[in-house]
């Protein structure tokens, strides 16, 4: 049984409420296509569960084979730095097939963030070493592909769809 390395801190990406008694993990690639096709389950998740629910979010970019994972990586934690990585986060999934450079800069005007700003954060080293401490952190939790999810600190086995239906059966 794999679990959650490190734990849950205040580096990471978290959503929802701190106080729930489910926290999902889940180690993405915004240009894996499994990843792309969890993303709406993952809202619907999030819109079903509500304040049941605690969602965090790791990078996990398979970059030999997404050459625009780790770009779209950096993108996500540049626009964190002005406050905005879910906003990026959706962003990126919603446009999964348009992902480039050009289309960074395009979603970071569009979601509102200082453009200059996020050019300069995005060639920062320490996003680089933060997505990398999340790889690693992937690799330590037994991740081999993405998405996998971790449900309070244990790997779960299934996909986005198993998820919904067992936090649905856990409610009822």
């Amino acid at each position: 049984m794999s679990v959650l390395k490190p734990e849950i801190n205040d580096q990471d990406h978290i959503q929802g409420n701190d106080s729930a008694s489910v926290t999902i993990v889940e180690f993405g690639d915004y240009q894996c296509p499994y990843c792309g096709d969890a993303y709406p389950i993952m809202k619907e998740i999030e819109e079903t569960f509500g304040d049941q629910i605690k969602f965090v979010f790791r990078h996990f970019p398979l970059a030999n084979a997404h050459q625009y994972a780790f770009p779209a990586a950096i993108a996500a934690e540049a626009a964190a730095l002005q406050g905005k990585f879910w906003e990026m986060h959706d962003a990126l999934y919603e446009n999964q097939y348009r992902l480039n450079a050009k289309l960074f800069d395009e979603l970071a005007e569009t979601i509102g963030l200082d453009l200059e700003q996020f050019q300069k954060d995005s060639a920062s080293e320490a996003i680089k070493a933060r997505i990398e401490d999340h790889f690693d952190s992937g690799i330590r939790s037994g991740v081999n592909g993405t998405p996998s999810f971790y449900v309070n600190g244990t790997k779960f086995d299934g996909g986005a769809a198993d998820l919904y239906q067992m936090l649905k059966e856990s409610t009822e």
